[in-house]
């Protein structure tokens, strides 16, 4: 599964407060919430965001508290992925839930600037920067994971498996 998109940068330590503010969470559709994201740390993001678009971001992104809204507003305002060395573990799991691919790429938020063209390969463990040419390899998802992603998140994967019998 290869994703390409134009990169969008942020720093490390990203909060789920930055991703989608407090005010906002009474709100559960994912085109609502997308109208919102990253709105407090990038105003432009959300009027010139493209679907396919991947965020790149520095250490711990999506810290803070553990709501779901966060990887939902950034899956339903197009981005395709999210490339970091590190991750808040609720965070994580909770962008697999929800069907947005989260990357562990250890190097890749020192190589990439905004705009640049990013490849991610999901299958081959892959991330690559067109601008600079360098390819950054990251642990693959289990089978398990890479199929939740696929089908779209845990619910629509749960719904398949209980039709397949």
């Amino acid at each position: 599964m290869k994703l390409t998109g134009r990169a969008w940068k942020y720093r490390a330590n990203v909060d789920t407060d930055v991703i989608i503010p407090a005010r906002y969470l009474m709100e559960f559709r994912a085109e609502e919430l997308a109208k919102h994201c990253m709105e407090d740390l990038d105003p432009t993001f959300v009027q010139e965001v493209r679907k396919g678009d991947v965020i790149v971001a520095g250490r711990s992104f999506g810290i803070g508290s553990s709501r779901e809204h966060a990887p939902v507003a950034i899956k339903a305002s197009g981005i395709a992925a999210v490339i970091a060395p590190s991750y808040a573990r609720i965070f994580y799991r909770n962008a697999i839930n929800v069907g947005l691919p989260v990357v562990e790429c250890d190097g890749i938020d020192e190589d990439v600037e905004k705009g640049d063209e990013v490849e991610v390969d999901l299958t081959e463990g892959t991330v690559r920067n067109s601008r600079t040419g360098n390819v950054f390899r990251f642990k693959q998802y289990p089978d398990f994971m890479l199929k939740i992603i696929e089908a779209g998140g845990l619910v629509n994967y749960t719904r398949e498996k209980l039709r397949a019998g």
